[in-house]
């Protein structure tokens, strides 16, 4: 037995310690990768065959990889497009599957993969299957002074979570279909398969109603998808191995249906649509049966429209506020024994699954719509945390995770990637974690436009998306930082506009004018994070400018990031990188004297130059810090009161920008004074 036990701990050691280290810029990483030593080197003549199945959308794809590769190595391979008539024994790529991939969840992506000095041989199950793994060759990319060629490996991979997406958020900023759709295509890149559609808010009813019209042209500034164009979004998606469903928040966050119904509303009106962000109070009434002779009507309309067998109804954040003033429904509160708005949305949430349960859906919900009486079929969106998700689990019931995804928040990669839906030392029994599908990566449009849209959601989505494919022991948090920057340059021929605008966005703030001094400064910056716009002095609102500095700036300044880790290195002892981080900071110094001049001639940009004062200061009292670390003396006497001023100021935030070290540079000083 205890032989037994070790060769266990051994095996699981070997496993952890393999899936911590990868070896090349994959991502996600692969369950299980073996080099062989060879490389299939590319010619001019390289080709793609199919075998065992005639599929449509597989062979479009394949099609696409192959100039995608033909783009990447500016060979001129002779085929076109990759049908039966092209398919040989001889071909360079051979594929093999076996049906065609259904879009449901817990369908089978999983695939081998095996590249030598001869050959390459894609095998799957399932066209998805085969999808996920020409995203892998691509990566295997690679070239040396004789050319290009795919790394040799065998490659055994399938997903860890059944459920891996992207919410997108087209109500609070308008995203046109063009915005959707490359980012359909980053997200196959990436191995995602769910694109939630967030299609009403208080900001917006965003989809065309045959039966009801007045909701999309009264309630969206004309701003709306026609369902033709849905259609096209969700056949482009399924092209891809990715389903798409709809969410209508109901009964909150209903301001712009109410501009059409006001008589839905649990207050009087006129309603106008929300030019605002925040929690508001119009809510839609449970206790009348118009409410659900509309929502009947619409939902069915709208299921038909969406084939995917899940429907989600929001449910999330009615402040109750309308509802404990109405006498009405206080009235009818009363009358049928319900005792708080808790249970008051619990009969309207029971009366949406009657709904989506005739229409051949089933309901998909935020946190608040759980309850024990409903049936287990249905899924919990769980943005309060995995407490919810787990609690869920233990009763039956099946959950996502988006709590530690939400992207809009300028939350490091580090963050998001390093947050599970079901951590492996995580304390549920195994039919528990089965009922946690996966998670969804959700892009909130308060503070994003489609001219931003793609730099809030890439490259840290990447990371996210490994976290949901790739094996639970896979944590190297450097390494995933190292492959996402290579990733994310490889997204950028997919039409994602993540680093090409941000080039555009500071040209602009400096009128035209040279603006390589402003990117060496906004380099180091970033937003502030979390919800910390909206409490800055500024009043945003849906028409407001999102196009200054904190809107081109990056999430995440890896200058910063390096600057950081450096200094909690020191804090820990180790001197190895010092030399660097002082290197890092005197080119801190110097970008600043870049910037000064563009600064002081853009008036859009004079609200920054407190900012590259502090840190001018910052930089050189941490070059002051390490140099005093390094010579193991106590700092000069009242050095303290000289540098405490520095620090505090470093920290304030100037134009919803922050200096990302500011902080670590605090504590590292402090230690120094100690």
């Amino acid at each position: 037995m205890y032989i037994l036990r070790l060769f266990v701990f051994i095996t699981l050691l070997v496993s952890v310690m393999t899936a911590q280290t990868p070896q090349f810029n994959l991502m996600p990483y692969p369950k299980e990768i073996a080099l062989t030593g060879d490389h299939f080197r590319l010619t001019k003549d390289f080709d793609i065959s199919i075998f065992g199945i005639e599929d449509t959308d597989l062979q479009m794809y394949a099609s696409r990889v192959l100039r995608r590769l033909s783009g990447r190595t500016g060979l001129f391979f002779p085929q076109d497009y990759i049908t039966n008539a092209s398919r040989y024994d001889s071909s360079d790529l051979k594929i093999y599957v076996e049906r065609a991939g259904k879009l449901v969840i817990n369908e089978d992506e999983s695939y081998y993969l095996s590249i030598s000095s001869s050959s390459v041989m894609l095998k799957a199950q399932t066209t998805f299957g085969v999808m996920r793994g020409l995203e892998t060759i691509l990566q295997m990319l690679g070239s040396d002074e004789r050319g290009y060629y795919l790394t040799g490996a065998r490659v055994t991979d399938e997903p860890r979570f059944t459920w891996r997406g992207l919410m997108i958020d087209v109500c609070r900023h308008w995203m046109p279909m063009d915005v959707v759709k490359r980012n359909i295509d980053a997200m196959a890149a990436v191995k995602l398969n769910v694109l939630h559609l967030h299609l009403s808010e208080d900001q917006g009813f965003r989809i065309e109603s045959k039966k009801y019209p007045q909701l999309h042209l009264l309630g969206s500034d004309g701003d709306y998808y026609t369902q033709e164009e849905i259609k096209t979004i969700i056949q482009y998606a399924a092209a891809r191995g990715i389903r798409v469903y709809p969410e209508f928040d109901v009964p909150g966050h209903t301001t712009a249906w109410f501009v059409a119904f006001p008589e839905l509303a649990s207050a009087p009106g006129p309603y106008k649509i929300e030019r605002n962000w925040g929690v508001f109070d119009p809510t839609m009434n449970p206790t009348i049966e118009r409410t659900y002779e509309v929502l009947d009507t619409l939902f069915t309309e709208m299921a038909a429209l969406f084939p995917d067998e899940y429907f989600h109804i929001g449910g999330d954040e009615n402040n109750g506020k309308q509802w404990n003033a109405n006498q009405d429904i206080q009235k009818f509160m009363k009358e049928n024994g319900i005792k708080d708005n808790h249970e008051l949305q619990a009969m309207f949430n029971k009366r949406m699954l009657k709904i989506l349960t005739r229409n051949g859906k089933k309901m998909i919900g935020w946190d608040e719509i759980f309850q024990p009486e409903l049936p287990k079929d249905i899924v919990i969106h769980s943005w309060r945390g995995v407490k919810y998700l787990f609690e869920s689990a233990r009763k039956g019931y099946m959950g996502i995770l988006s709590n530690g995804y939400y992207i809009d928040l300028i939350q490091p990669a580090e963050y998001h990637y390093l947050n599970d839906p079901a951590p492996v030392d995580s304390v549920l029994t195994e039919e528990e974690r089965a009922r946690i599908l996966g998670g969804e990566v959700t892009s909130w449009a308060e503070l994003v436009t489609p001219e931003t849209i793609d730099s809030r959601i890439w490259p840290r989505t990447a990371a996210i998306a490994e976290r949901l494919w790739s094996p639970g022991t896979l944590r190297d948090v450097e390494s995933m930082y190292q492959r996402m920057e290579y990733i994310s340059y490889q997204l950028e021929e997919l039409g994602l506009l993540h680093i090409k605008n941000y080039d555009m966005m500071l040209r602009r703030l400096t009128g035209y004018r040279d603006f390589a001094g402003l990117k060496k400064f906004v380099d180091i910056l970033e937003p502030v994070k979390i919800y910390t716009r909206h409490r800055q002095g500024v009043k945003y609102t849906s028409y407001s400018p999102y196009t200054r500095v904190a809107d081109a700036a990056r999430p995440e300044s890896m200058i910063s990031r390096r600057i950081r880790k450096i200094f909690e290195e020191l804090m820990a002892g180790n001197t190895k990188n010092a030399a660097e981080l002082k290197l890092l900071l005197k080119e801190v110094k110097e970008r600043q004297t870049a910037v000064k001049e563009i600064l002081q001639v853009s008036p859009v940009l004079r609200e920054m130059q407190p900012m590259s004062e502090n840190l001018t200061k910052l930089a050189q009292l941490g070059i002051e810090a390490v140099d005093i670390y390094l010579s193991k003396k106590k700092p000069a006497k009242n050095w303290h009161k000289k540098v405490e001023p520095v620090l505090l100021e470093a920290e304030k935030p100037y134009g919803q920008t922050e200096i990302p070290f500011a902080k670590t540079v605090s504590e590292f000083v402090h230690l120094l004074i100690k």
